[in-house]
Order: structure tokens, then C-alpha cells, then sequence
């Protein structure tokens, strides 16, 4: 039995159905958002959500993220999309990869942020209920990045060292052509399943709602994005004082998860009695309507209803 020195790249990035070209890298971010919703709605209805609610958060979300997603890639990488005789309409291309989980993250919760205050979601439950998904979106997504040959890491004779085909655009110039890389896509999924893994048994033995099983994601995702960006190869990466654009916002992302949860450990000590608003309660037809106890009330702006003082909108 021959033991494998490496770890090939694939032949081909997309299949040919009838007229269509179907791009791998798209199927792999469909997968991930779809398992994403469907963890996310069986942790948000088990918290008292309304089945069906995380579906119309996510399609906000969704769009939202993508033009964010592509619009921090094109930013961060100019001279891939912007010399002489290029053709613009590439800066829309989603479906040849380039989605930066940054912009996605950004924009996409900005997208869920309205979605949730017009369904009166709390902002935070939903992205309590969604960072064990979103970690699982990611590592479909690095699948992706796997068939188009487009994140890797600097070159290593590490027995799972990563074969680059010489002739893609994201090859080092100079270097020979049987040079191996760091595998990142996969250095990104087995750290992404290992922070499920993580988020989950935390859940079990702390009070991680208010806002604060998103915070540890941030964190999770965050230091694992700051390390694997400093030995990235991306010859077109921004930088700002001599350090990655991405390695200043990964770090930024892990500070502001860390700052989440100390804010929200010591605003909210007491349960969290609903993902929804003040007054916003969904409640089942087969379930008799209960007041809330008086620690719902909350001095939160996640947690201020619309309306007046009835709660009537």
C-alpha cells in the first residue's frame, strides 16, 4: 500500500449540464447555507421561535451577504479585476469564487438585523442560535475554495502538502511547478468543525444566550482566521502599516467577540426568557398565552419594542 505524499487538487472545478455550467464552488456555498438554516430553525424553535422564522430572516441575510461577501473581495484584491482590457462584468462573478467571509458576515448580518427587528427577533438569540451553522456553512464553503484551487497557504514539504496546478492565476510566480502548499481550505474546516464541537459542549455547561454563543464564535472564527491568514499566499492582499487587511479584521472580529460576551456576562445574569422583543412573543395556537416574568424586561436597544407602552404597533 502506497502511503499518499500529498493531497491533489482537482481536475476540474465545474460540470456541463445541457446549457448550463454548473460551478462546484456554488453548489458547496448552497449546501453550507442550507444546513446553516436548517440547524439554525431547530435551535431558534426549540428556544421558543416560531417555525418557519429563521427562513425569513435568512432570506435577507442571504443576499445581503453575498454582495457583501464579493464586493470586500473585489475591494481587497483591485489588480485581479481592475488593469487595462479587463473585462468589469468579472467583478460579478461569484460563481469563479471570491466570496470573502468578512464582507459576508458584515453585510449578512446586516441584512438579518432588519429581518429580525421586523419579525421582533432579538438580534443576538438569532445569532446564538446560528453560530454552530455558520461554522458548518464555512467548512462547505472551503470545499469550494478546494475545487477552484484558490486557498493555500506557503509552500511546505509536509506529507499532506497541497499540489497547485502551475497554470492558475493564484500560483507564485518563480516557484518550481511540483511545489506543495499548505492545505488552508482544509486547516480551515477541521478548525470550523472543531468550534462546533466547542460551541456545543460550552452550551451545555454555561448560560451562553444574550449574545454570547455569537461572541464565541467571533472569537473562534476570529483567532483561527488571524493565524491561517498569516501564512496565506494572496499576492494581491491589501495591507495596512506592513500587516493583511485579513489579519487585522480577524483579529478585529475574535476583540469584538471577547468584548460581546463580557458586556452581555454582566448585563444579563438571568435566563433568557424569549428569543423575541417585548410584546413581539409568538406563541402556538397550542399553547396558552403566558405572561413573561418581570426580568424579560430589559434595558437592551436589541430588546426595546416598537409601538407604545402597550406594545400595540
Amino acid at each position: 500500500m502506497t502511503i499518499p505524499t500529498s493531497i491533489p487538487s482537482p481536475d476540474i472545478s465545474s460540470i456541463q449540464v445541457g446549457p448550463f455550467q454548473i460551478h462546484f464552488y456554488a453548489l458547496f456555498i448552497l449546501t453550507g447555507i442550507v444546513v446553516a438554516v436548517i440547524l439554525t430553525s431547530r435551535r431558534l424553535t426549540r428556544r421558543g421561535g416560531e417555525p418557519g422564522i429563521v427562513l425569513d430572516i435568512t432570506l435577507w441575510a442571504v443576499p445581503f451577504g453575498i454582495i457583501g461577501g464579493r464586493l470586500y473581495h473585489v475591494v481587497t484584491h483591485p489588480t485581479d479585476y481592475f488593469f487595462p482590457g479587463a473585462d468589469l462584468w468579472k467583478t460579478l462573478y461569484v460563481w469563479e469564487g471570491g466570496l470573502a467571509i468578512f464582507g459576508a458576515i458584515l453585510f449578512g448580518g446586516l441584512g438579518a438585523y432588519v429581518a429580525c427587528r421586523r419579525a421582533g427577533v432579538r438580534f443576538l438569540s438569532f445569532g446564538d442560535a446560528l453560530a454552530p451553522g455558520m461554522l458548518l456553512a464555512q467548512s462547505f464553503g472551503r470545499l469550494g475554495n478546494y475545487f477552484n484551487q484558490e486557498l493555500f497557504g506557503t509552500p511546505t514539504t509536509l506529507p499532506w502538502g497541497l499540489q497547485i496546478t502551475p497554470s492558475q492565476p493564484a500560483f507564485p510566480t518563480g516557484l518550481p511547478a511540483d511545489t506543495l502548499f499548505h492545505p488552508l481550505f482544509l486547516y480551515e474546516i477541521l478548525w470550523n468543525l472543531a468550534g462546533v464541537i466547542i460551541v456545543l459542549l460550552a452550551e451545555r455547561q454555561y448560560n451562553l444566550r444574550w449574545g454570547k454563543t455569537l461572541g464565541l464564535y467571533l472569537i473562534i472564527y476570529g483567532v483561527g482566521r488571524t493565524w491561517f491568514e498569516s501564512f496565506r499566499l494572496d499576492p494581491t492582499e491589501f495591507e495596512l502599516l506592513g500587516i493583511k487587511i485579513n489579519m487585522i479584521t480577524a483579529t478585529a472580529v475574535a476583540v469584538v467577540g471577547l468584548i460581546l460576551i463580557i458586556v452581555q456576562s454582566r448585563r444579563h445574569t438571568e435566563p433568557e426568557p424569549s428569543p423575541y422583543l417585548p410584546g413581539r412573543q409568538w406563541t402556538s395556537l397550542h399553547q396558552p398565552i403566558t405572561e413573561l416574568p418581570p426580568t424579560a424586561a430589559s434595558t437592551d436597544a436589541d430588546d426595546v419594542p416598537t409601538g407604545d407602552a402597550t406594545g400595540q404597533k
